[in-house]
């Protein structure tokens, strides 16, 4: 049987890293419970890229990255290249309208060893999902050049797009995911994140997420104003399961959410859409520590575990959903065995050892025994 092809785009600055120490991670678990090898199709792209070629990404690079079964991104971006408006190189936004990833899942789990920020012991517990809208929102004119209103030099205007074809996609992924969660036993309270009591595109976007819920009246549901849901998650994150919300409210709190349960050096982060999905950590490129062997590669590979898991529905290959079981529970067992420290947390290991160790989980006599 072939196994799953996979556009890959490694990017900039630690980019290249972490998405080489995922997939050699992803193979390995493949390997460890018999599912087909994935392909690979690299694709060029980036700010590094761009200052060589004036492109963004390869000639081809956007269809041949839509034609895989899944796309799998590294990070991209440097801050001393830019395009003349002063915005950042960013093809992966482009991916995202093109494809229409409406899907933008941010798991949000604590791991024991790993740095808890806040005090209150509920906050070992947490384990969370931030489901953001990807391709609409406040980041709809940012997708693409020339969707903003630019006034001379005195003004310019953004759009803030809802619309109902892709909320109702957005809100019954929402539900289908409640229930999944279900179905591993764990809580699955959806909550809708808006700011309904002021913009009439949040009243609308709450107004569809209340006609899909009666669809599913077996999902418990809770909703909170944006401002107040950036509190609660300080001060009552383990009282949430589910949270779904706009694009750029979904952008702020996924990286106050990952603060909570160590940094975004474990931000993993999916994009689906109908026909694929986009999978890379939510880190940026962190150029500062490129080649350093300092980057906490763990982001990176908990979307690949993610990928594998999107592979295994799209593909019927069952066997991918259980190489990525097999992802989550190495880095679980290695985070309780203390045999997992990045140096982003202080701790004495790098790139290259953080991804050894959690290859030594994958291949250990308990892992296979899980696995089989």
């Amino acid at each position: 049987m072939s196994g799953a092809r996979i556009a890959l785009i490694k990017g900039d600055g630690i980019g290249i890293d972490v998405a080489d120490a995922a997939m050699q991670v992803a193979q390995a678990a493949c390997r460890q419970v018999g599912a087909p090898a994935l392909q690979f199709d690299e694709i060029s792209a980036g700010a590094g890229y761009f200052a060589e070629t004036g492109q963004d990404i390869e000639p081809g690079g956007e269809e041949r990255a839509g034609d895989a079964d899944a796309i799998f991104l590294g990070a991209i971006g440097l801050p001393a290249i830019r395009h003349a408006d002063g915005t950042e190189i960013s093809p992966h936004l482009r991916l995202r309208d093109r494809y229409g990833l409406y899907a933008g899942m941010r798991p949000v789990k604590a791991y024991p060893n790993a740095p808890q920020r806040l005090a209150d012991p509920r906050a070992a517990g947490l384990d969370l999902v931030i489901l953001r809208e990807s391709t609409e929102g406040l980041f709809y004119s940012a997708a693409a050049h020339g969707r903003s209103v630019v006034v001379g030099d005195e003004e310019v205007r953004e759009t803030l797009r809802i619309t109902r074809a892709t909320t109702e996609k957005l809100h019954k992924f929402a539900f289908r995911l409640a229930e999944k969660r279900r179905a591993r036993g764990k809580r699955a309270r959806l909550t809708c994140v808006d700011k309904a009591n002021v913009f009439t595109s949040m009243a609308f976007f709450r107004k569809i997420f209340d006609e899909v819920a009666k669809e599913h009246p077996e999902t418990e549901v809770g909703y909170n104003y944006v401002d107040a849901q950036a509190l609660d998650l300080v001060r009552r994150p383990w009282e949430f399961d589910i949270l779904v919300m706009e694009n750029m409210f979904g952008d702020i709190l996924s990286d106050l959410a990952g603060g909570l349960v160590g940094g975004m050096g474990m931000a993993a982060c999916a994009e689906i859409g109908d026909q694929t999905g986009l999978f890379q950590p939510a880190h940026g490129s962190a150029p500062d520590i490129m080649g350093q062997d300092k980057a906490n590669p763990l982001a990176a590979i908990l979307s690949g575990a993610l990928m594998l898991e999107y592979l295994a529905e799209k593909t019927g290959i069952v066997a991918y959903g259980r190489a990525s079981d097999v992802i989550d529970w190495a880095v679980e067992e290695g985070f309780d065995a203390n045999r997992l420290r990045p140096k982003e947390f202080g701790g004495d290991m790098g790139t290259r050892a953080v991804t050894d160790e959690v290859l030594a989980q994958i291949g250990s006599p308990s892992q296979s025994r899980a696995a089989g």
